[in-house]
């Protein structure tokens, strides 16, 4: 683990950065930043469009270091180039910000309120080439539909067996058991939730490190418990569908949580913009998150 890394991740102000959409999510990123489906033609084309997208966010002047403390990355574009380095290394390198991997290979069917994460049969060749390449820790995503505290329990324990794998690879799993906002009982799946979470946080060895990623909580600090659990480095935010306006708006008020924001970030960015207004634009964007986030 790089501990400067580790240090700015636990303690700067900043949020991070979402940049891991990945093939199911892909076109509709696309298409949100102007590139109609009918600009490619499989799915190698497809992640050629996506990396230049990605490229040109992070080389954008107003992604940077005061704003920004990581990215999390999709693994075709930890395997690709920006300016003939690794997009791992440009990101430490040249950016001063701290990569992350998203490892999930995305959600199964719904069953007993949530969805799980898929098998990950080759888990452990993933973490060795993220280690490789770089990576200073991992994302997964499960979604939490209803207040079902079987599925919820069943989806927690899920996220921290495949935590404690990636934990011995000496890297960061950042969890995600998200909550649909759109849940007619979510204030009631964030409190079991938040139960299971310190319930599994309990049985970590003390040396092992995580960060949550959480839906914006229904109660305002409602995951402050978390944020100050020792085995916590940072408790992070998804908008989870909320407009920038909303997800910032919430945000403000849950002090110590910060944000990790994807379709939030990229809001309003077009392919058809000069880099001027595409510049302009995501500073305007990077300048909010953060206020949001140190509030």
């Amino acid at each position: 683990m790089n501990t400067k890394q580790l240090e700015r991740i636990q303690h700067a102000n900043g949020f991070i950065a979402a940049l891991d959409q990945s093939g199911g999510s892909t076109p509709k990123a696309l298409l949100q930043y102007g590139i109609r489906e009918d600009r490619y033609t499989n799915d190698q084309e497809m992640f050629t469009l996506v990396h230049a997208m990605r490229t040109r966010i992070i080389k954008s002047p107003a992604f940077d270091s005061r704003h920004i403390l990581g990215a999390i990355l999709f693994e075709n574009t930890m395997d690709l180039t920006i300016d003939g380095k690794f997009t791992a290394d440009y990101l430490w390198e040249q950016k001063g910000i701290v990569p992350f991997l998203k490892i999930d290979q995305g959600l199964a069917e719904s069953n007993n309120g949530v969805q799980l994460m898929k098998p990950i049969p080759w888990l452990d060749e993933l973490l060795k080439r993220a280690v490789q390449k770089n990576i200073f820790g991992t994302k997964m995503r499960s979604l939490i539909k209803e207040a079902n505290p079987a599925g919820i329990h069943e989806a927690v324990e899920q996220q921290f067996a495949f935590a404690k794998q990636i934990a011995e690879h000496g890297l960061v799993p950042i969890i995600e058991p998200e909550v649909d906002i759109h849940s007619v009982d979510k204030a009631q799946s964030e409190k079991i939730l938040k139960d299971e979470l310190l319930t599994h946080l309990s049985t970590l060895g003390k040396d092992v490190k995580v960060m949550l990623k959480l839906s914006l909580p229904a109660e305002d600090n409602f995951y402050s418990e978390l944020i100050q659990e020792p085995h916590v480095v940072r408790v992070v935010a998804l908008s989870g569908g909320y407009t920038q306006a909303e997800a910032n708006e919430k945000l403000a008020r849950n002090h110590g949580l910060i944000a990790s924001f994807s379709r939030a970030l990229s809001q309003g960015l077009s392919d058809e913009q000069t880099d001027d207004e595409f510049n302009a634009l995501l500073a305007e964007s990077t300048e909010a998150i953060y206020e949001a986030s140190i509030t």
